[in-house]
């Protein structure tokens, strides 16, 4: 375990924005983790934990408080089912996975942070979601300070949301257990986009290897992968979710897929229709120049412009369509549990 002062919240996110740090903890295990959580709550000190820091904003004022920075690793592998450090970096799991001949999550490939986040957001993408493959989750409850085990039930994932996100502050993932299948083919393609590219139809399944190469062809044709060399990728990846609304309220000439008795809109079209395409700027903060649903920044941004930025779209996707954007990363405020 090691303590740093001062430490920008800038030098720990992806959007590369945030104020100063008072305490910041990085921890190496779940032990440490757990200690650490336990210490800051046993004080009374403000709690932040972070991973990969892909997912949230945050803020210009700093954290007047512990900042724990979860930099567990490892992979346990037994049978098909494979035990995961919350530290580990969902991409080289996927990597892992993919080499190991274990399908399941071979399209998300490419997504940053790290794995303990994925259920937090039921982190999804290509026709796959982490749901969809999880079998535990073991946190910490810091209602009680207990070390316990979430089924998937337990977890309540719904669209890029779980029982996690909905209760932010109370759990802190330990690791994670996903059960996958032993094959070198992937799981049946489940996203268009992805099949024409590999030549596929959509239930098809395709080489491991190739499903990954293709997603993370995709990705960086996206600047959705991360690469200190490309601007695009000063982001948080897709900045709203696909909305989710009744069939009455489906926008003529916007792409749709349905979701159960209702529809998921394309935000990304959504975004761009309402005059934010791809390449608006607006001081240091826009969108990015290869997709409209990413907002980026620019060297001396700050959380509030990105954050004012994002209000214009919500507020103009609203007043044109009468569609209500919901941001995915999560805004954290100075001082609130997350």
């Amino acid at each position: 375990m090691q303590l740093l002062t001062g430490v920008p919240l800038a030098d720990l996110t992806t959007l590369r924005v945030g104020g100063p740090v008072d305490r910041l903890v990085e921890v190496h295990d779940a032990d440490e983790l757990v200690a650490a959580v336990r210490e800051a709550d046993a004080a009374g000190r403000p709690l932040l934990v972070l991973g990969g820091g892909s997912n949230v904003v945050a803020p210009d004022a700093g954290w007047p408080g512990d900042v724990v920075a979860v930099r567990s690793r490892g992979a346990a592998r037994t049978g098909d089912a494979v035990e995961v450090q919350a530290g580990e970096p969902w991409d080289d799991l996927v990597a892992h996975t993919v080499a190991d001949e274990l399908a399941g999550m071979e399209a998300l490939s490419g997504i940053p942070g790290s794995t303990g986040a994925t259920p937090v957001q039921n982190v999804g993408a290509y026709g796959q979601e982490v749901a969809q493959t999880i079998i535990a989750v073991r946190v910490l409850d810091r209602r009680d300070g207990s070390v316990r085990t979430l089924t998937p039930a337990d977890c309540g994932f719904g669209y890029r949301d779980s029982a996690l996100k909905r209760n932010p502050g109370v759990f802190v993932v330990l690791t994670v257990t996903f059960g996958l299948q032993a094959s070198p083919l992937s799981m049946p393609v489940g996203y268009a986009e992805l099949a024409r590219r590999l030549g596929v139809e959509v239930g098809e399944r395709a080489p491991l290897a190739d499903v990954r190469a293709a997603v993370l062809e995709l990705r960086r044709g996206k600047g959705m992968v991360l690469d200190p060399a490309d601007p695009d990728s000063r982001s948080a990846g897709s900045f709203f979710t696909n909305p989710v609304v009744p069939p009455s309220m489906a926008v003529e000439g916007c792409p749709s897929w349905p979701a159960g008795d209702d529809v998921k809109l394309s935000a990304a079209w959504l975004v761009q229709h309402a005059g934010f395409g791809r390449g608006t700027r607006d001081g240091h903060v826009g969108t990015s120049s290869r997709h409209s649903l990413a907002l980026t920044t620019e060297p001396g941004a700050t959380a509030t412009e990105l954050l004012a930025f994002a209000a214009k779209i919500v507020d103009a996707v609203q007043d044109r369509f009468g569609v209500t954007l919901v941001p995915e990363p999560t805004a954290v405020r100075p001082g609130v549990d997350h």
